[in-house]
């Protein structure tokens, strides 16, 4: 069994990778659905949001006395001190990465340490054009996934780098949600804006396409809702996430890890069998609380169970 401090690099590196393209996504629908007409204070709640859910918001209050979509910008993209920012993330990532070399793949090290170089410029140049950011940030974020799908020796160290992306996947995919939970309209039939909003949240999930093929409908809040928590198809989905780590954790070698497999078979087995009116009943924002705090939860029983140093 891999040493439990060499593990901990190789899972953090890949989550803090994938935190920086789910902050990435996460921006891009947040400022694209604060241009869709609405009240001055709905406009506030959409650019507040990657504050709210990602828990940034008290410490964006402490460096800044307003809330404008230049600062949010500077200070969840590009602030370096801010420990939580993409910028911050991505050198997060390459300093497990560089405790760990010995363990990943020179291709995987020249692309990683490729991307914090150019995160650094992009810090002391500021971001010209939003879009091609986000952009950017996606693009590095599939290039090593890319890379270390086709060049790492299949055991523990890929393993635990697949075991880090899927908890972030899955805990980013219940918060972005969860930005959108309110517009769910109870008896009355969604408006343009709810339309357009849904939609930005499959796009920013490069979920939108998949969404087409499954429903070939109309977006409706409860099809979003129900692909991206149910569907066993769609990579970004909670139950394929579940999925993956269940998997992955089963191929862990050793008896350390038996109370996080059966956490998460327990979460799989949920959503396995839940359906999205059951879903709806409870609400959205209620179920996708607990979601939240179950992957938080599976989250400790791993570190625990493989990444606590002895």
């Amino acid at each position: 069994m891999m040493l439990s401090r060499t593990a901990d690099h190789l899972y953090w590196m890949s989550r803090y990778l994938e935190r920086a393209e789910n902050l990435a996504r996460l921006l891009d629908v947040s400022f694209s659905l604060a241009l869709l007409p609405q009240s001055k204070n709905g406009a506030r709640s959409e650019i507040s949001a990657p504050l709210v859910i990602t828990e940034m918001l008290e410490e964006y209050n402490r460096k800044h006395d307003e809330l404008t979509p230049e600062k949010l910008l500077d200070f969840v993209a590009l602030d370096r001190s801010n420990p939580a920012s993409i910028v911050s993330c991505i050198r997060q990532a390459r300093e497990n990465a560089h405790a760990v070399r010995g363990k990943i793949t020179a291709e995987m090290w020249e692309n990683i340490n490729a991307t914090w170089i150019e995160a650094r410029e992009y810090a002391a140049k500021g971001i010209d054009n939003v879009g091609a950011f986000f952009d950017w940030v996606k693009e590095r974020s599939h290039l090593f996934r890319g890379v270390t799908y086709g060049t790492i020796l299949r055991g523990d160290a890929y393993s635990f780098i697949r075991l880090g992306t899927f908890i972030e996947r899955a805990d980013n995919t219940a918060r972005l949600l969860d930005v959108k939970a309110h517009l769910l309209q109870s008896d009355e039939a969604a408006s343009a804006s709810d339309y357009y909003a849904w939609s930005a949240l499959l796009k920013a999930l490069s979920a939108y396409e998949a969404y087409l093929e499954i429903y070939r409908d109309a977006v409706t809040a409860r099809q979003v809702t129900e692909m991206l928590i149910l569907s066993p198809r769609l990579p970004r989905s909670l139950r394929a996430c579940l999925e993956a780590i269940c998997k992955i954790l089963a191929q862990l070698e050793g008896d350390n890890g038996r109370l996080a497999q059966r956490d998460a078979a327990a979460l799989l087995a949920e959503l396995k069998f839940a359906s999205v009116d059951e879903i709806l009943d409870e609400g959205l924002h209620d179920y996708l609380a607990e979601c939240l705090i179950d992957i938080n939860g599976l989250g400790d029983r791993i570190y625990q169970a493989y990444l606590k140093a002895a």
